[in-house]
């Protein structure tokens, strides 16, 4: 393909995505599940097609898309949440290729355990993207976004190990238990030190990120060099990545200056936007590959061995999500939980918190009847079925690959896109909606807080350079009166009944007002701007200043 046709295919794609953005902010529909029927669509049609290259994918798509999610974590969160994380992206990924495997052994013809294990390996990971985007947009509940975010990063590191031991038990290396778990956990443990390590250096680079450009650049170099090191060792470079994102993630208010923030948030954003964007239209694409192999088989041997993928992916979930709510108190603990022996010697006011902290962080039914439908999966799938070898040791073609990578594109197809128009429906069904009125309440707590550290911290410049006294003065009064809007809107909060925010006409009619006189500024800049009486770089200045002030009033009033 030449240069010039490949720009011609990224142009295109790219403004495939923005298309399907547009159609998804008006329709509420997730571009996550229409972006892979358009690639099948254009797959079907005649003329050139782009194929999925595994090693690109794990090695140049996933690395940047699992950091940035890591950096929009939550560290305490998947911490408060981590029994819950630890059996779906851990136990349940294993479950997962255990019983694809025997279900293939089983009832596929000439199937063997290996090969199942290695599709099921394949198909256990779910892909969060989709399932988080239409959760954000119908406000599914803080806890429920953390828990899918949580697994969603750490599962791909369990799938893709369990699905080297499989293969290599397919090819003719044999396979032995206390070797596989030997190979898990060293894996696990090497990834979680190389990306504390890369997290380290990251924070020794510090003096460099004053600058946002150096900043950009060291954020975008450092998911690459987590999992190039990691593979260059022989562990997991998946979580090598993740962890080094979950702790810079957690670090970067004390690292990064807040220009330095912004911009590097900006940026992320759009790579996000265009790799996310990119993948799902790949995974349509791959039609084609993976349907010219089923010549070989007969249809109820397909018919069987997708009926046991999808049923084993559908099922499986649910039942897992039930079964660790009724799960004895001690298996809890050791999945990262608490047990109540922990706080029978703490007062009596001690245990209630304790008692009310676990209640908490157990699942209720509708939660997990929304979590069961969140498991879509994605282009990890794809790719990891797609690094099967073609032959094995013995030169022989692998057992039933184009099988498998027919099941495991049923699966993505299915998961993405059914349970991907679903869950938003399914969702709003259940009736599941954070409640805006306690974060609204908690943000304004902070607020209120902060800036009465700041009014403490100007008595102090106060007593100690009594000559400042009228700037510090000058920025009293400015935070006192931020400090009255704070507290009077946190009045209005706690005074409300309902889980909405309330809104009054005096606090909507002062945010229109703000954003009149901010837009006046514009128009004013611009007047002057055209009339040759401020240089452009003048206007960027002030107008990046505008805009962090329009920044900070609450997008919901826009009108």
């Amino acid at each position: 393909m030449s240069p010039q046709t490949t720009l011609l295919f990224v142009l295109a794609a790219v403004a495939v995505i923005v298309g399907v953005r547009w159609v998804a902010s008006r329709t509420g529909l997730p571009a996550a599940a229409l972006l892979p029927l358009i690639g099948i669509a254009y797959a079907l049609l005649p003329g050139p097609n782009i194929s999925l290259d595994p090693n690109l994918v794990l090695t140049v798509v996933l690395p940047p898309l699992l950091y940035s999610a890591a950096l929009d974590s939550s560290l305490l969160g998947i911490r408060r949440n981590l029994r819950i994380v630890v059996s779906l992206s851990v136990v349940l990924v294993l479950l997962t290729a255990l019983l694809a495997g025997v279900g293939f052994h089983l009832f596929v013809a000439g199937a063997t355990l290996a090969a199942g294990i290695a599709v099921g390996a394949a198909i256990a990971p779910p892909d969060p993207v989709a399932a988080l985007a239409v959760g954000r947009r119908v406000n599914l509940p803080p806890k429920l976004v953390t828990i899918i975010q949580g697994e969603g990063l750490l599962n791909d590191a369990t799938a893709l190990t369990i699905l080297k031991v499989a293969v290599a038990a397919a090819v003719g290396g044999g396979f032995s238990f206390p070797s596989a778990v030997g190979q898990f956990m060293l894996a696990a443990v090497g990834g979680v030190a190389v990306g504390a390590v890369v997290a380290w250096g990251v924070r020794l680079a510090r003096p460099l990120t004053a600058d946002p450009l150096l900043s950009n650049a060291i954020s975008l170099a450092t998911p690459f060099v987590a999992y190039l090191v990691g593979e260059e060792l022989h562990v997991s470079g998946v979580l090598a990545v993740v962890i080094a994102g979950l702790i810079v993630g957690h670090h970067t208010p004390r690292l990064l200056s807040g220009a330095t923030r912004l911009q590097t948030s900006a940026v992320w954003r759009l790579v996000d936007f265009l790799l996310e964007g990119f993948v799902f239209l790949l995974i349509g694409q791959q039609l084609p590959t993976v349907v010219r192999g089923l010549h070989e088989y007969d249809t109820s041997t397909v018919v069987i061995a997708v009926a046991v993928s999808v049923g084993v992916v559908l099922l499986l979930r649910p039942a897992w999500l039930v079964l660790i709510q009724v799960l004895p108190r001690s298996l809890h603990t050791r999945l990262g939980g608490t047990s109540d022996e922990d706080d029978t010697d703490e007062p009596g006011s001690s245990r209630e918190a304790a008692r009310a902290e676990r209640n908490a962080r157990r699942l209720t039914g509708r939660e997990v009847a929304a979590l069961s439908w969140s498991g879509t999966r994605g282009v990890i799938s794809l790719a990891a079925i797609f690094t099967l070898p073609l032959t094995t040791d013995s030169g022989v073609p692998f057992p039933d690959r184009n099988l498998l990578l027919f099941c495991t594109f049923v699966v993505v197809l299915v998961t993405l896109v059914g349970q991907g128009l679903t869950f938003a429906p399914l969702v709003r069904a259940l009736g599941l909606r954070a409640n805006e009125n306690d974060q609204a309440r908690v943000r304004n707590e902070a607020r209120s807080a902060a800036v009465e550290a700041a009014l403490a911290r100007l008595d102090e410049v106060a007593a100690d350079e009594p000559d400042l006294a009228a700037a510090v003065n000058v920025t009293r009064g400015q935070l006192q009166t931020r400090l009255a809007r704070y507290r009077g809107r946190l009045d209005l909060l706690q005074s409300a009944e309902s889980a909405e925010v309330p809104t009054s006409p005096e606090y909507e009619a002062a945010l229109r007002i703000r954003r009149a006189a901010i837009e006046a500024q514009r128009e004013e800049l611009l007047r002057w701007r055209d009339a040759g009486r401020l240089p452009d770089e003048g206007l960027r200045v002030l107008e990046r200043e505008l805009d962090h002030e329009e920044l900070l009033l609450p997008k919901r009033n826009r009108r």
